[in-house]
């Protein structure tokens, strides 16, 4: 890889924008940033003397896709919310069948290429640290001085596992969503699956497939929205757009209080579709309230006992910003004091992929406002 820095020890390479991470939010980012006169930084081709504004996408992953590369394989385009189409570049169609976690990479693949995106993989940014007015990050391959940071890092890698007393004591199988692959894995095992999302569901899907005993537990009941809660608007895809700007909304209240974003199924609620109807006739809904305790051989609620072999936590993810932690971000309300996109106590600082543009579609249309503002900030400083 061709070094960007001038040879000298400890020097960084000076960018004027960062970009943190090559998901949907991120290639959106860049797109806007590349669209407005920002130029891709590389020393082979940037001429010399150049006065423009300079970006690079740095990406933790080997190759395109972000997140979805790490998908279950049983996980299928029908299944997901609607994946919003990049700025630029549609998507091709897709028959609901297709495996999410190969088409959506695919199309990021496509995407980058299409548009000679400036992305450097894999590139882990371990830390940011503020120094006046610019930010100084930290990462695998040396250091990098940006005027401003579009962090776009997503929360794959910061699953949510709620405790409970006994957990520890448990010796069957325990994993998380991000963990999951195969359901043959739960052959004839007894399994809870915990969490009220569209995960739990998919989950206790296709393990009530290879085992009799399939159970499911959210910690409130399932808030249950009619099809045209997910379709209105939106040809039947995913959230409908009036009820996808509703969620945002109340996200967006919070997280301007500086209190920690809800989970999405919180706001959104979970569809009564044909597949949601099928489970139901087969019994698979029948949700139990969360559980005490656990011990060795499964879970009690109150004085009824249930044997388990297996426990999955589909209990969400929580916002991966540990590479942050210098900034010390967190509000006494346990989120970050944010407006908009942007950090308060940061003018130069955005979160993609945080609260409301935690969607699909709030990453592509908050992304082209981050850019926005990030490039107005550049020309007043």
């Amino acid at each position: 890889m061709t070094s960007f820095s001038d040879g000298r020890p400890g020097a960084a390479w000076a960018v004027d924008v960062v970009v943190i991470g090559a998901g949907q939010a991120g290639l959106v980012a860049a797109y806007e940033l590349q669209r407005r006169g920002v130029v891709g930084y590389s020393p082979t081709s940037r001429p010399q003397g150049l006065s423009a504004r300079t970006f690079v996408v740095l990406d933790a992953e080997a190759r395109p896709g972000g997140a979805w590369r790490h998908r279950w394989p049983g996980l299928r385009m029908s299944t997901v919310n609607m994946i919003a189409d990049l700025p630029g570049m549609a998507a091709q169609p897709h028959s609901g069948s297709e495996r999410a976690a190969e088409f959506i990479p695919e199309y990021f693949a496509e995407y980058e290429s299409e548009f000679d995106l400036p992305i450097m993989r894999p590139v882990r940014v371990k830390q940011v640290r503020a120094d006046d007015d610019r930010f100084w990050l930290t990462t695998t391959i040396g250091n990098f001085r940006a005027r401003a940071i579009l962090n776009c890092t997503g929360t794959w890698d910061t699953p949510f596992i709620p405790w409970y007393p006994g957990q520890n004591q448990f010796r069957g199988i325990q994993l998380h969503t991000r963990d999951y692959k195969d359901p043959e894995l739960f052959w004839r095992k007894r399994t809870l699956v915990v969490g009220g999302g569209i995960s739990a569901l998919d989950h206790l899907d296709e393990i009530s497939w290879v085992t009799e005993n399939a159970y499911w537990a959210t910690r409130t009941p399932p808030r249950w929205k009619d099809a045209e809660h997910f379709s209105s608007g939106n040809t039947g895809r995913g959230l409908g757009v009036e009820a996808g700007r509703a969620v945002e909304r109340r996200v967006r209240e919070r997280t301007e209080a500086g209190l920690r974003p809800l989970p999405v199924v919180a706001t959104t609620g979970l569809p009564r579709n044909e597949k949601v109807l099928d489970m139901e006739e087969r019994g698979l809904l029948n949700r139990r309230p969360m559980f005490d305790r656990l011990n060795a051989h499964g879970a009690w609620w109150g004085e009824e006992f249930v044997e388990l072999d297996a426990i999955v936590w589909a209990t969400g993810f929580r916002a991966n910003l540990r590479h942050l932690a210098p900034l010390k971000l967190r509000s006494e309300g346990g989120g970050i004091l944010m407006r908009g996109t942007r950090v308060a106590a940061y003018p130069n600082l955005h979160l993609l992929g945080y609260g409301a543009s935690a969607s699909t579609v709030g990453a592509r249309r908050d992304s082209r406002a981050a850019v926005r503002e990030i490039v107005d900030y550049l020309a007043s400083d």
